[in-house]
């Protein structure tokens, strides 16, 4: 006899609806069960009837306003009719318990029985099942509740819609996600065309492009991060075929590739010929890289050490080296933190530090007041608060949820998260919420394990990263430009093998730069990483020479097997999770300083890690002030050697 097949229940939830269109049954509601499981690595929907039909006729479901409760009214088509109570709701996600109740309806004579006798074949006829690499499209629509229409593609009928009255349709396309690709149809944002998994990969860029290189190009103006994060981490033809054309062309010329970069990231400017003043960088002999050596993390012992009696820091340039080379142990990370982003001042005493925390509480929750006070109808009225709550609420569920802080449903750490980036969008409502800076807050949040603790610390971190999520881009259009400056003088073999491959402008990278390696490195290691830089030793943009490391290593690789641009950017993708912190870093510190020894330094790279002045980096190192505030006194540097003012920070 063959084995029960094995069997895994990704997502369940009750309370789904069929609403039967024969005139016979239009007085019916199916009410089921809806499943997503794996069976012997086989994903499957399945639609389950439950017991008992409902009548809509005697059925109170919750409206839109979650506050009040509308009376089904079926001679409106189904639509929630007259509220029959009201009442006074701070919090309107409180108010959702028990949103639909049902009302048995009284049989007349013989309904009971016959009902009974049929009741096994209704309930096969309305189920439903189906392997998700059958499924071709989902149609998303709104009836004062969202309903899905399936369409197999086997089939020229959908199935029945499902009508999701309690909520719930998120989480179920958010858990389908996980095994499928779904990306909005051309030309109709109401459906979404699906992707078997055998093929998601194929297709992931397929789906981005409207018309060869410009539909990627439209595609990460609107939203670079999930064109990036979403795009080039699933590499495939595509985007080769977008930059170098189709098989029947002949491959771009350089000038083309430099003008569609510099519209996927706008500002980029890549000039083909030398502008006068423009630092050419021959081949340098840097001498040889100094071999460096990391130490263990500094212990809770270790800081005592350096607070004076009222609880000053002292000796700060010396504790920060520790920092630098070791990082922290975990027990130290909630407090040492706070001063390594700015929220506490190095010089403050205990007393200070304490009357700081107590007035940043204040501000903290009169910010958060002020969205959570915000009624649905006046967020009706403001389309910029709805649009951050909703990629806010869609990040947040998606967000390091395998990591125990925030796995399982209803989880604290979640709330949190969203009610943090939420009251963000009050500090600094024009950048709001933009994809990825939920990356950002999860390590601090996980460290501070306190709401208001972590929104500054979130704070600060942001002071350093706005530019990167700006509509502009100007971050990270000047470290890319920066990152290919230093990988030219580092190495100009392997830096002409990527020009040659069309990689030169180093756009597999940006993952990395956008939010500080978050993705291609374990939960611990990314703490360990950040708390590293925000040190900001040895030099300035360590980030940048994180890369460069990275890329040393895997550069014979890539060489060896001749990889071509599609090669290099799935190789690059497939480097996550599998990177070792300490080497990384132990190799960049390396480079920095095998750079400072060089005596024929080009300025423009000077210039990139803050060595042009040794006024700055003493000063900069002694004076212990928060990093954003000398971040913000910084001008950047381009790849020229020519000073770029930035904008100013909010």
């Amino acid at each position: 006899m063959a084995a029960d097949p094995l069997v895994k229940v990704i997502f369940e939830h009750e309370g789904v609806f069929i609403h039967p269109s024969c005139d016979d049954e239009q007085d019916l509601l199916i009410s089921g069960s809806l499943r997503i499981v794996d069976k012997d690595a086989e994903i499957i929907v399945e639609y389950k009837p439950l017991d008992d039909t409902v009548d809509p006729s005697n059925m109170l479901c919750a409206g839109k306003d979650s506050s009040s409760v509308m009376e089904w009214d079926q001679c409106s088509g189904g639509r929630p009719q007259r509220p029959l109570e009201s009442q006074p709701s701070y919090e309107t996600e409180w108010d959702m318990i028990n949103a639909v109740s049902f009302k048995k309806k009284s049989c007349a004579n013989g309904e009971g029985l016959s009902g009974s006798l049929n009741h096994n074949h209704e309930k096969s006829r309305w189920a439903l099942t189906f392997n998700i690499s059958d499924l071709r499209s989902i149609t998303v629509k709104e009836e004062g509740w969202t309903f899905l229409v399936f369409r197999l593609k086997e089939s020229s009928s959908p199935l029945p819609a499902l009508h999701f009255h309690q909520g719930g349709n998120k989480q179920f396309l958010d858990s389908l996600g996980r095994f499928a690709l779904l990306s909005e149809a051309p030309g109709d944002e109401t459906c979404l065309l699906v992707s078997s998994p055998n093929k998601a990969l194929s297709q992931s860029f397929e789906n981005l492009l409207d018309d060869n290189s410009f539909g990627l190009v439209h595609k990460l103006r609107k939203d670079p991060y999930v064109a990036t994060l979403g795009g080039f981490s699933k590499v495939t033809n595509y985007i080769y075929d977008a930059f170098r054309g189709s098989e029947e062309q002949h491959q771009r010329p350089p000038e083309e590739v430099a003008d569609l970069l510099g519209e996927v990231i706008p500002g980029l400017e890549i000039n083909q010929q030398e502008e006068p003043g423009f630092e050419v960088i021959t081949k340098i002999d840097l001498g040889p890289r100094p071999q460096v050596t990391r130490s263990d993390p500094l212990s809770v012992d270790d800081w005592t050490k350096h607070q004076d009696p009222e609880g000053r820091m002292i000796n700060i340039p010396d504790l920060k080296q520790a920092i630098f080379k070791g990082g922290l142990c975990h027990a130290l990370r909630k407090e040492a933190w706070k001063f390594l982003l700015g929220y506490f001042p190095w010089d403050s005493t205990l007393e200070e530090r304490k009357a700081l925390h107590r007035a940043k509480t204040d501000e903290y929750f009169r910010m958060k007041l002020q969205w959570k006070s915000i009624s649905e109808e006046q967020e009706k009225r403001n389309s910029r608060l709805r649009d951050y709550r909703s990629l806010i609420e869609k990040d947040v569920n998606r967000t390091d949820r395998t990591n125990r802080f925030y796995e399982g449903i209803d989880n604290p750490g979640l709330v949190l998260l969203h009610d943090i980036l939420m009251t963000y969008c009050m500090y600094d409502f024009d950048l709001g919420y933009v994809q990825g800076m939920s990356d950002l807050l999860s390590p601090i949040l996980y460290v501070m394990e306190n709401e208001v603790d972590a929104f500054w610390c979130f704070v600060s971190f942001m002071d350093q990263m706005h530019h990167n999520f700006e509509e502009q881009m100007q971050g990270m259009k000047t470290q890319l430009i920066q990152l290919s400056t230093l990988l030219r003088l580092l190495d100009s073999v392997f830096w002409n093998y990527l020009e040659s491959q069309d990689s030169g402008y180093l756009y597999f990278c940006f993952r990395w730069l956008l939010i500080r390696f978050k993705r291609e490195l374990s939960f611990q290691d990314v703490l360990r990483l950040w708390e590293v830089m925000w040190t900001d030793l040895p030099c300035q943009n360590l980030h940048l020479l994180i890369c460069c490391a990275i890329l040393d290593s895997e550069k014979q690789k890539i060489m060896e097997e001749n990889y071509g641009f599609n090669e290099i950017l799935k190789h690059i993708n497939e480097l996550s999770m599998k990177l070792d912190v300490e080497e990384i870093l132990q190799k960049a510190e390396g480079i920095c300083e095998q750079l400072k020894g060089c005596k024929e330094l080009p300025h423009s790279v000077s210039i990139i890690l803050g060595l042009d002045s040794e006024l700055c980096g003493s000063e900069c190192r002694d004076s212990g002030s928060p990093p954003a505030d000398r971040r913000a006194q910084r001008p950047e540097a381009c790849s020229n050697g020519h000073l770029r003012e930035s904008p100013p920070l909010e």
